[in-house]
């Protein structure tokens, strides 16, 4: 027996078909209209269709129905109503008869509907079914898009249990309307694209794609200035209605079609962008807006988009932070344990990039740590620590460090090799509670290379290389460093990992400056231009004050005048730059001011360096007890270049600064000395 959708369009099936392409309507197995008597009639029916044939139970019928203010009697109207559409949906079901349609299951109701039987979900599969670039695909498209008759659930769109449903239904049908544009271009019919993308872009200035594929089409019919102009349009329009810039797709085609680059004319779009975009559109169409597994395959998501580069870092950070307030919001421990373990990015830099966000992520580990119950889910458990660990880099608390030894001993226990790389990355990050600890972190390194090459763990043994590369600079040995340098590199490349260039670039200009065999001038060329390679980077952490720093470190090894702009950004290496820059500038109370305000260095990769600095102003200050302290503090590291650990400056051997600091401290002995001796005392 044939159902027809509205428009004559037959589709076989038995019993009645549903329409909710626009407002909510039924037809029988001849095609005619079937009455469903008032809105509240149309309502339960609706709400049925968006729950796809779970049970709805009565109690949420009603609260949907009547939201704050239901009747006296509100679950007795419910069951009028579903009477009502028993009778009208099944004419010929024998009374007490059991209804075969719209059946009565535990608490509620559920509509028992086959796939073919609603428009909506005939054309998800339809347009889930359409990937080949066939004449049969576009007759299919078309087809399906002329089922639409309105906005879906006209009458419901703006009730809050359609919403979310109808916004996705209307997404897809843009998302059709580019898949046909996509088939057509790739069977060569130009010009019928651009006549259906001209409005199509024109009512959704928002969508990139469309602007994209009607300036493509525009290009394959000769028309290479149209084609450009719908490209400045867009421009415009996302500026003005959203303050965007365009993305990545139309600034690459407007290049493209510039250099009218041969692949233009071929085939739409790369193999990965056609299989990513089909895959994400079947994503959507599939999983419920709020199911759970959206989160997690966010968090998935977000771990990939961190190691991108450019606002990749910054935005998988921010949506980090959501996605964690969103599990929690769920209040299922085991999920919010999962996504936020879930990001085991890579972390080589010791300095946070944002504080805030940072201290939300431990609170959120902590406690799900402490809902977590005290049996089992050792390796969330341990991914939970890791987390703590590493996002506690850089302070004195006691309880990072204490995280990260028993997030490791849980994963060496569990002989869990992506599990274990997280945790080294933890202790990696939790080896600084004194100086001089390059050998302990170059083993670590050493480790995770290994551990990573055996388990296809990409990332991770990059992260292996760029530690390793950091320590042998601390202990001198540029040939080892070159050789990580030059693996990270190569493995960056090849899983396109562009972040590892800034730590790889930074390196050449620190190896031009140690070598010693470079021009001042060309040393600080390179540190400039080591600096562009941070802009846009999203990691401003490594960023912020860094070249200050760095040119510093070097006219002070030098002996040079340090002269810097008196607006310089110094960042958070202001208090340790201050003694040096007034006594430059012969300011000598007020250096000796700041440098009894100058704070030991935090614990990360550069507080060698920092408490070089801090010498080098008591030296010249004559300011004993500082010189004992940075004294103290530097004796671990007599064997390392001061700096250097970073892989990105250096201050020179550490074993240099540490013999000057003797040597005045020894003098000033020997003064103290002589004089109790002339004075009797």
């Amino acid at each position: 027996m044939a159902a027809t959708w509205g428009g004559g369009r037959a589709m076989e099936g038995v019993g009645p078909a549903f329409g909710v392409l626009g407002p909510v309507t039924a037809w029988d197995g001849c095609g005619n209209s079937i009455g469903l008597k008032g809105p509240r009639h149309r309502s339960v029916l609706a709400r049925l269709i968006v729950a796809r044939g779970r049970v709805v139970p009565v109690s949420r019928l009603v609260e949907d129905l009547w939201a704050d203010d239901p009747p006296a009697d509100a679950v007795g109207a419910v069951r009028t109503f579903v009477a009502a559409l028993r009778r009208a949906l099944e004419p010929d079901r024998p009374p007490r008869g059991p209804a075969r349609l719209l059946v009565t299951d535990g608490p509620g109701y559920a509509l028992r509907a086959e796939t073919d039987a609603v428009d909506a979900w005939r054309f998800e599969q339809t347009v889930a079914a359409t990937t080949p670039p066939t004449e049969d695909a576009t007759v299919r498209l078309e087809e399906a898009l002329g089922w639409w008759r309105g906005p879906a659930y006209a009458e419901f769109a703006d009730q809050p249990w359609a919403r979310a449903e109808s916004r996705r239904l209307a997404e897809l049908r843009l998302h059709a309307v580019e898949l046909r544009a996509e088939t057509l271009l790739a069977l060569g019919r130009a010009d019928r694209a651009a006549a259906d993308l001209r409005a199509h872009s024109a009512e959704h200035p928002w969508r990139e794609n469309a602007w994209r594929l009607l300036a493509l089409a525009l290009y394959r019919t000769g028309r290479q200035a149209d084609a450009l102009d719908v490209l400045r349009r867009a421009r415009a329009q996302l500026a003005e209605q959203l303050g965007i810039d365009p993305g990545p797709a139309l600034r690459l085609l407007e290049a493209d079609i510039l250099h009218q680059a041969d692949h233009l004319g071929q085939a739409l779009g790369h193999p990965a962008g056609r299989v990513w975009e089909q895959v994400t559109a079947a994503y959507d169409r599939t999983v419920a807006p709020d199911a759970r597994a959206r989160l997690e395959s966010t968090a998935g998501l977000l771990r990939n988009l961190a190691v991108t580069g450019g606002s990749g870092l910054p935005a998988a950070r921010q949506h980090r932070v959501a996605a964690i307030a969103a599990a929690e919001e769920l209040g299922d421990p085991e999920l919010t344990a999962r996504v936020i373990g879930a990001y085991d990015v890579p972390a080589a830099w010791t300095r946070l990039d944002d504080p805030e966000q940072t201290a939300r992520v431990v609170a959120a580990a902590e406690r799900t740590l402490t809902a977590l119950p005290a049996e089992g889910h050792e390796p969330a458990k341990a991914r939970l620590l890791a987390t703590i660990a590493l996002e506690s880099r850089g302070t004195p608390l006691a309880r990072g460090p204490q995280a990260a030894r028993q997030a490791e001993e849980i994963a060496r226990r569990l002989d869990d090799p992506a599990l274990l790389a997280f945790a080294l990355n933890a202790a990696f990050m939790q080896c600084f509670d004194r100086t001089g600890l390059a050998p302990r972190r170059d083993e670590i390194g050493a480790e995770l290379v290994a551990l990573s090459a055996r388990h296809g763990l990409a990332t991770f043994e990059i992260l292996g290389h760029l530690v390793r590369l950091q320590a042998r600079c601390a202990l001198g040995d540029f040939t080892a460093a070159d050789r990580h340098a030059a693996a990270a590199n190569a493995l960056a490349a090849r899983h396109e990992a562009p972040l590892v260039g800034v730590f790889t670039g930074w390196y050449a200009a620190l190896r031009l400056d140690a070598t010693g065999r470079a021009p001042v001038a060309e040393v600080e060329a390179a540190y400039r231009g080591s600096a562009t390679l941070l802009d846009g980077a999203g990691m401003p952490g490594l960023a912020h004050g860094l070249l200050p720093l760095a040119l510093l470190c070097l006219r002070v090894r030098h002996a040079l005048p340090l002269h810097f702009d008196p607006h310089t950004d110094w960042g958070p290496y202001g208090p340790w730059a201050r003694p040096l820059l007034l006594l430059d500038q012969d300011h000598r109370p007020e250096a000796a001011e700041a440098l009894r305000a100058t704070p030991d260095p935090p614990r990360d990769l550069l507080q060698e360096a920092l408490w070089c600095l801090t010498a080098r102003a008591a030296l010249a200050l004559g300011d004993r007890h500082t010189m004992t302290r940075a004294h103290t503090a530097l004796i671990p590291a007599t064997h390392e270049l001061a700096g250097a650990g970073s892989g990105l400056l250096t201050l020179g051997p550490v074993s240099g600064h540490l013999a000057d600091l003797a040597d005045a401290l020894g003098r000033t002995r020997e003064r103290f000395d002589e004089t109790r001796r002339r004075t009797g005392e």
